[in-house]
């Protein structure tokens, strides 16, 4: 199996080249992400334990899901085969705010997105891909604020960002 390529792109989200995710992720190059926000209809969040296999970021809890697109494909397109692949079934998506961050890790390894953040609607439980997810439960934005402010630890770095920054942009 080839390793997956990310689209690196310049700062106005314009892709300047491709490299394999490892390397990237090495070499802290800005690429394109996405992060998937699933809310039911009592407007709380489903938000996933990430696999203790992950290589970075284990065991931490965060949005539905997140990956990067592949050359070619929408960012709809993108969070829908992602969401299928990690959570087990699929929702319409609306593309919400697009953000750059950085954020490095205890391994080495630095996450620097330009990350597309998109938001759907779904009320059944997930069937998830243990080798992604280790857990998922639905919580409401103000609670997961609080917990986030006591727990910081035990969320990741984007979704702690995302939160701190754009808590009105996900709020439905």
């Amino acid at each position: 199996m080839t390793e997956e390529l990310v689209i690196l792109v310049d700062e106005n989200d314009n892709q300047v080249g491709l490299m394999p995710k490892m390397e990237a992720h090495e070499k802290a190059l800005l690429h394109r992400a996405f992060s998937v926000f699933i809310f039911n209809d009592a407007k709380e969040l489903m938000i996933q334990q990430r696999a203790l296999s992950k290589y970075h970021s284990p065991g931490l809890w965060t949005n539905t899901c997140c990956s990067h697109q592949r050359e070619g494909e929408s960012h709809i397109a993108a969070g829908k085969r992602r969401l299928m692949e990690e959570m087990g079934f699929t929702a319409e998506l609306e593309e919400s705010i697009s953000f750059i961050y950085k954020a490095p890790f205890d391994n080495g390894l630095t996450e620097h997105e330009y990350d597309h953040i998109l938001t759907g609607s779904y009320n059944g439980e997930p069937n998830l891909n243990p080798e992604e997810v280790a857990a998922w439960k639905w919580m409401s934005l103000p609670d997961i604020k609080t917990d986030m402010e006591k727990n910081p630890q035990v969320y990741t770095a984007w979704f702690k960002i995302i939160f701190e920054k754009f808590y009105n942009h996900i709020e439905q």
